[in-house]
């Protein structure tokens, strides 16, 4: 419906955010200023998802338009996370791919690291590369590690090159060819003669997705790039086109593994970079929540549908890493999967999410996951055919989630179904429905109890230092518990966590990362020829920037560097403000990485000789609060008297009747005690443990747990 526009609404806009979930399709409209929210959550439609976006998004300007706004003048943008690329890899469904390399490199993808990720398993299974032998093709042309010609690249090689690409019936093309990290001059002859030859074919080189040394691990990025890039680029074109129709001059940002959102131009041209973009959002909406109360040590949780996973963030600034592994043989195994050069917000993946299925292993154990139900079938108590018990399932039966009130009760769960699942279960294994029930949630909450744990002291932390923000769907069923488990004191839910994500993409920066190898001695650093390279990085990267809205001026832009002393096969980050690169910055340099490398191993290396492995430029949009309140009128409801219901207390074992209250209905200031349990449309907030819980003035949830053993 077209409302009247006032002459305050014609200087607001209106940003959409949209993820895809394994599970749900989540959407969040924020109106600015004021950041007032609405959100849109629907099942995921697996065959096609843009269809559960484009339902979710005419849901989010029904409401907004409800408030009084003329949508069609006033949506500025649209930011989106998606799971394709990671689906993509792992069901092996992107492009077939041909791979062009130095003569002499042709086994590397097939040869790996040579290493064994379970030296006691016979029956080890090593990732299958995405290009088979018979795609791959070498050329004689080489450079030496400084990037000096040692045989150039000739028109006789680059003529046999492109008549076996000919033959080769192939939809994309990865480009990797040795020391292109430092210099790209031969990788790029070949790409123009790619492009020439094969003008509609998408092509990726390794100078241009991932100029990073380690030979392995960059041309598996550059061919997971290349593998999924046709497909990745029809569904950003085709969703362009649905937001247009929807809301039309929108812009199209897509969320990046790093933290950070670009163009959907970009996108398409280095879609690796979305491999994580959906968790990567659920940590910038815990970051925005604990900015918000003056909080500095955070354990950000996210549990979805499909997975769960955690961050360790200290100063406001979630850790980056640059280098992990995707589509995994043995899905906890460090080794088995594909690795990828990319940077990515360092999470770690802790356990299973809320369809995860329960099995009964080789052994006669229970086990969880690493299936999911997904949104189609789902789990059985969603009644669309799924009869394996999830964790979803268990939750239900535990009391934990309301049967009438699932998704503000638009769903209603069948508690029947769940407990015949329960039950095929628990025939088998000779135990009680109400056994595999806590049985399910103890494991979920054990193991993503160990895998946080190392992960907080990898980071040299003290859990019992942390508070930790809980998001996702499931995130708030199972949070207190796991914090519990890990001695963290504290916990916030705050406001749509079960839509965290998308308030992570909408609290997030424009972002743009660059890189370039050239191990050197700090000592023997051209700081004039860096400053060159460092321009040209810097205007590449204004560009692009430009391109997903960003202001060109009040950027922020940031120095990195991989450091090692000469010699060690690891490295430590480094990451200084933006400033003149010249031969006073080494001091500075090699200051950082002292402070850091004591932090990490307790002392510096004694006539140990710093060296740069690889240099980093960053640049994003400033870093702003978001204080998210609603914008409809849930939080305008009076008090309303706490239901009852039994659920299942883990240090009772055993289920008895706590309050049941309406988030929403308590006002700020309002304190109580565990257990009980919070009722929401997007998610449920479980405290089973004695605990002090208060609404602070945002309406997010402070859960202080005074019950730990």
């Amino acid at each position: 419906m077209q409302m009247p526009v006032n002459q305050e609404n014609q200087t607001r806009n209106i940003r959409l955010a949209v993820d895809i979930g394994g599970t749900f399709t989540d959407g969040v409209a924020v109106l600015s200023p004021g950041d007032r929210i609405w959100v849109g959550k629907t099942l995921t439609t697996p065959s096609a998802p843009g269809d559960a976006v484009t339902t979710v998004i005419v849901d989010l300007l029904r409401q907004v338009a409800a408030a009084g706004m003329d949508v069609d003048a006033n949506v500025a943008e649209m930011v989106h996370g998606t799971t394709l690329v990671t689906n993509t890899l792992i069901e092996r469904k992107g492009a077939r791919t041909a791979l062009v390399v130095t003569k002499g490199t042709r086994d590397v993808l097939l040869m790996g690291r040579e290493g064994r990720y379970d030296m006691y398993d016979l029956n080890l299974e090593i990732p299958r590369p995405l290009v088979p032998q018979k795609l791959i093709i070498e050329v004689d042309a080489r450079l030496d590690v400084r990037g000096n010609t040692v045989k150039a690249l000739d028109d006789k090689v680059i003529d046999a090159m492109l008549a076996s690409l000919a033959d080769m019936d192939v939809e994309a093309i990865a480009v990797c060819l040795l020391h292109s990290y430092v210099n790209d001059v031969q990788e790029r002859q070949v790409e123009a003669a790619i492009r020439k030859a094969f003008p509609k074919m998408a092509v990726s080189i390794s100078s241009s997705i991932a100029r990073e040394i380690r030979e392995y691990e960059r041309m598996s990025t550059t061919v997971c790039n290349a593998y999924v890039q046709p497909l990745v680029t029809e569904y950003l074109g085709l969703l362009a086109d649905r937001v247009n129709d929807l809301a039309t001059g929108a812009g199209l940002r897509i969320m990046l593994s790093s933290g950070g959102f670009t163009s959907g131009q970009a996108a398409a041209d280095n879609p690796i970079l979305l491999l994580e973009s959906g968790p990567a959002g659920g940590v910038l909406s815990a970051l925005n929540t604990a900015r918000q109360h003056g909080i500095n040590e955070i354990l950000a949780f996210d549990m979805g549908g499909t997975t769960a996973k955690a961050c360790v963030a200290v100063g406001g600034e979630p850790l980056l890493s640059h280098s992990f592994e995707c589509s995994r043989v043995s899905r906890f195994k460090r080794g088995s999967g594909l690795p990828i050069l990319i940077p990515s917000i360092d999470l770690i993946e802790i356990g299973a999410g809320g369809g995860s299925i329960a099995h009964i292993n080789d052994f006669g154990l229970l086990n969880v996951g690493p299936e999911s139900s997904g949104s189609v079938p789902g789990p059985a108590c969603y009644a669309g055919g799924g009869t394996h018990a999830t964790v979803t399932d268990a939750d239900l039966f535990l009391g934990y989630l309301n049967a009438d009130n699932f998704l503000g009760g638009t769903m209603k769960l069948r508690r029947d179904l769940a407990e015949a699942a329960l039950q095929d279960l628990a025939s088998e294994m000779k135990m009680t429905a109400t056994e595999v029930a806590w049985g399910i949630c103890s494991m979920v909450n054990e193991n993503m109890t160990a895998a946080a744990r190392v992960h907080i002291a990898e980071k040299g932390h003290d859990p019992r230092s942390f508070t930790m923000v809980a998001t996702g769907g499931a995130g708030p069923v199972h949070a207190v518990e796991v914090a519990r488990k890990l001695q963290i004191p504290k916990v916030l839910a705050p406001i749509a966590a079960g839509a965290g994500s998308c308030l992570g993409f909408l609290a997030a920066p424009a972002r743009v990362d660059r890189s370039w190898s050239n191990p050197t001695l700090v000592a023997d650093v051209e700081w004039q020829a860096l400053a060159e390279v460092f321009g040209t990085m810097r205007k590449d990267a204004e560009a692009e920037l430009a391109s997903a809205g960003a202001p060109r001026l009040g950027l922020d832009w940031f120095i990195g560097a991989e450091m090692r002393y000469a010699g060690q096969g690891h490295n430590v980050p480094v990451t200084l403000p933006w400033q003149e690169l010249s031969t006073g910055f080494a001091s500075e340099l090699i200051g950082n990485f002292e402070q850091r490398y004591r932090q990490l191993y307790g002392n510096v290396v004694p006539n140990a000789v710093p060296q740069v492995m690889t240099w980093r430029l960053t640049g994003r949009s400033p870093i702003e609060d978001h204080p998210f309140r609603w914008g409809d009128t849930r939080t305008q409801s009076r008090t309303v008297a706490p239901g009852m219901r039994e659920i299942y207390l883990p240090l009772k074992k055993c289920f008895k009747p706590v309050p049941i209250y309406d988030r929403y209905s308590l006002m700020p200031g309002t304190r109580l005690d565990g257990p009980l349990v919070l009722e929401e449309k997007e998610s449920t907030l479980v405290v089973p443990v004695a605990a002090n819980v208060q609404v602070l003035e945002d309406y997010t949830i402070l859960i202080e747990i005074k019950e730990f053993e």
